[in-house]
């Protein structure tokens, strides 16, 4: 297994983590670590890719894999979120629903003897996702710091408002960009549906 599958696998192993530290607000600084352990995978997402495609490693498993760990990476975020109280559960529906079609496509592909990458569409909402959860964790970190007392917030309410309507609105946008990405796709890749059998 060469050096981008292995970045691509330890960004789904870095998930449990991540779900752990968001999920556990009994610990000081837990959105400050799941948020270091979200950023280093996400990291990891640019860093796969830039090595495959500098150094010819570009494979069948990378192009199956790493879109995959995206969607893990992505949907735990949003799951925990939805948990948390920090966005609507429409939002997380509307996203599973386009990568289980996008998945299902990319199958039939398979069966096909043709491996699908991912579009430009795909890596935009990749990438508007990743910033919506990052700026979410890093407001929430900030508000976490006002009630430990590192901090002090002129306002608290407005304050928390203000983030909770930038949270959900980056949410919502990344969740537009991954509709729009996903009906490309399905456009781009009719043929497999129209000839599954």
């Amino acid at each position: 297994m060469n050096l981008p599958n292995k970045l691509t696998l330890m960004r789904i192993i870095l998930v449990p983590f991540y779900i752990f530290f968001l999920l556990m607000p009994g610990i000081p600084h837990h959105y400050l670590i799941s948020l270091i352990i979200f950023g280093v995978a996400s990291y990891t997402d640019h860093l796969d890719g830039k090595i495959a495609r500098k150094y010819n490693m570009i494979t069948d498993f990378g192009k199956f894999a790493d879109p995959l760990a995206d969607k893990i990476m992505i949907l735990a975020a949003l799951a925990c979120f939805v948990q948390l109280g920090l966005t609507n559960a429409v939002v997380l529906i509307v996203i599973v629903s386009r990568e289980f079609c996008v998945t299902a496509i990319r199958l039939v592909a398979a069966s096909k003897g043709k491996v699908v990458a991912a579009n430009n569409w795909g890596k935009a909402k990749t990438i508007s996702q990743i910033v919506a959860v990052l700026v979410v964790m890093i407001m929430q970190y900030i508000l976490e710091l006002n009630k430990l007392g590192a901090i002090t917030l002129s306002d608290t309410a407005k304050m928390t408002e203000l983030f909770s309507v930038i949270g959900e609105t980056l949410i919502w946008i990344s969740a537009i960009l991954t509709l729009i990405s996903g009906v490309i796709y399905i456009i781009q890749n009719f043929e497999f549906i129209k000839n599954a059998k």
